[in-house]
């Protein structure tokens, strides 16, 4: 779908912390906090789009300030459970930067946001890139996932292209919230491959010294 004259300028917020999404990623989300039932009711009645951001460890407990930059997503699925929670599954449309909160009566969080960029998310563009080219950070992430005692299907994920499976190790890795919001604020794929590089480097240095240590 061709959404660069549509993606919408305010936005219903919802701010998940250590949780990112990538543009041509799907995540299921299970929805049961009355303020989000109100945003997915109020988006599905309009463009079925929220966005996906995350809180910082300042501001106030329960409206703590946010980051700067977000991927907005379209809701592709939704079903109510008996229990009145809703099931939904988001793919990621692009990747916007906030320009200011607005104040509204809903129960959850609006904002007003552009694209500008990130207006590459939105062109479909072929990879100069090769599954090969990801051989040491699923070497160095199997590792880690082991060691954190995390389930992958690695086979599932080498059946996807290079920027799927990139993408979706950085949204799946037990990174902290800061060094995820650095891969989702990232330019391009080759700078993302890059940092996330450099940040299993640093978890393994970390390894290397607690066993030197011992």
């Amino acid at each position: 779908m061709d959404y660069k004259a549509k993606l919408p300028l305010t936005i219903p917020i919802f701010p998940l912390s250590n949780f990112i999404i990538f543009p041509n990623t799907t995540v299921p989300l299970n929805i049961f906090e009355p303020r989000y039932i109100q945003m997915i009711d109020d988006s599905m009645k309009s463009d079925r789009m929220i966005g996906m951001i995350q809180p910082k460890k300042s501001g106030k407990l329960k409206k703590p300030d946010l980051y700067e930059v977000g991927c907005i997503g379209k809701i592709t699925s939704f079903n109510e459970t008996d229990d009145g929670r809703y099931l939904i599954i988001i793919n990621g449309v692009s990747r916007f930067n906030v320009d200011e909160e607005i104040e509204t009566n809903k129960l959850y969080r609006v904002c007003k946001v552009n694209y500008k960029s990130y207006i590459d998310d939105l062109d479909e563009k072929v990879d100069k890139f090769k599954l090969k080219d990801l051989d040491k950070i699923f070497k160095d992430l199997k590792n880690l996932f082991e060691k954190k005692g995390f389930m992958v299907d690695w086979s599932n994920l080498k059946k996807q292209d290079f920027s799927n499976t990139l993408n979706t190790l950085s949204m799946a890795s037990p990174f902290s919230l800061e060094e995820k919001q650095v891969l989702l604020e990232t330019k391009d794929l080759n700078t993302r491959k890059l940092r996330l590089e450099e940040i299993l480097k640093t978890y393994t240095l970390d390894e290397f010294s607690n066993k030197t240590i011992q």
